[in-house]
């Protein structure tokens, strides 16, 4: 249905005759009459009736009339909700990994609150993968997902994303293991900690192990970065940790010997929905200047990855 013809419709109802609407609309009383006359191919019904030399509207085309207030009103407000110009209001859905949210949205959201107090961001923590499905099932607005270059991620071609931060990643031990670039080899006979509700970590260790020429031994699977430095620590294995974030007291990270182990964050939206204002709002916070990918500034204390 044509909201243009519905809004002539409820403009006869107003105004009373085809002449006032096309007055009123600077259209002529023909086309009026012809949009009028389509909109009831339209309906299959018959919306307007003779009454002397002008028309009324039948009991029909009130009922529609009436029903265009309500549509013409819903369409209007989703267009004004759409206006990438129009102030931004609404509640935008955001998930992602722990640290990501600490890292990128929790800095802005004072200061968002104060420019644009008709945003309400509504916070949920998923791994990538759980992210990416919601994303696309249009469950959430924002992601702030990660991946490695030893196991990068694709979101899908419903889903686009901007790189927010790049960090590089070493392994943490127990302080005194080892003060310089770690020879994996050396670990071959350890148990390695990895990520319980994503991939992306095992995967990178494994390729790790591989390039060293081992199968690394998975043992736990554990989500907080403090949690993992609480199992290394205590003895129950090694895995992968920021290497310029401050770790807890008796943990090192060095740098792996081999390959660079770079983990990036990204904010990942819908394909074409960017421009809607509150969403808009939030990602020009989160987006880095032009240049090379800054690195992140770590809060403390951490908790999650």
């Amino acid at each position: 249905m044509d909201t243009r013809r519905l809004r002539l419709l409820l403009a006869l109802s107003r105004l009373g005759s085809m002449r006032a609407v096309a007055e009123n609309l600077n259209l002529t009383t023909s086309t009026v009459s012809q949009q009028i006359a389509a909109l009831a191919k339209e309906t299959g019904t018959a919306l307007i009736e003779p009454e002397g030399r002008r028309v009324r509207l039948t009991p029909a085309g009130l009922r529609l009339a009436d029903h265009a207030v309500t549509i013409l009103a819903a369409v209007d407000a989703a267009l004004l909700d759409l206006d990438s110009d129009a102030e931004p209001v609404g509640t935008l859905r955001v998930g992602g990994f722990a640290t990501g949210i600490r890292v990128s949205v929790l800095p802005i959201l004072s200061e968002l609150s104060r420019t644009h107090p008709g945003i309400e961001v509504v916070i949920s923590e998923y791994e990538p993968i759980e992210a990416f499905a919601l994303l696309t099932d249009d469950d959430l607005d924002l992601a702030l997902t990660y991946d490695y270059n030893l196991a990068p991620c694709s979101p899908g071609p419903l889903l686009e994303s901007v790189a927010l931060w790049s960090v590089p990643w070493g392994l943490g031990l127990r302080t005194g293991e080892a003060s310089g670039p770690a020879e994996l080899s050396d670990y071959r006979g350890r148990t390695w900690i990895v990520n319980s509700r994503n991939t992306a970590d095992e995967d990178a260790v494994r390729t790790l192990g591989a390039l060293a020429g081992f199968v690394p031994r998975i043992a736990h699977q554990i989500d907080s970065l403090e949690l993992i430095e609480d199992l290394i620590l205590a003895g129950y294995g090694v895995g992968l940790l920021p290497l310029d974030r401050p770790a807890s007291p008796g943990i090192t990270v060095v740098p792996v010997a081999g390959p660079t182990v770079i983990h990036t964050a990204y904010a990942v939206t819908r394909v074409g929905r960017a421009n809607w204002p509150p969403l808009r709002a939030v990602l020009d916070r989160l987006r880095p200047p032009s240049g090379p990918i800054p690195l992140p500034t770590w809060p403390r204390p951490i908790a999650g990855n």
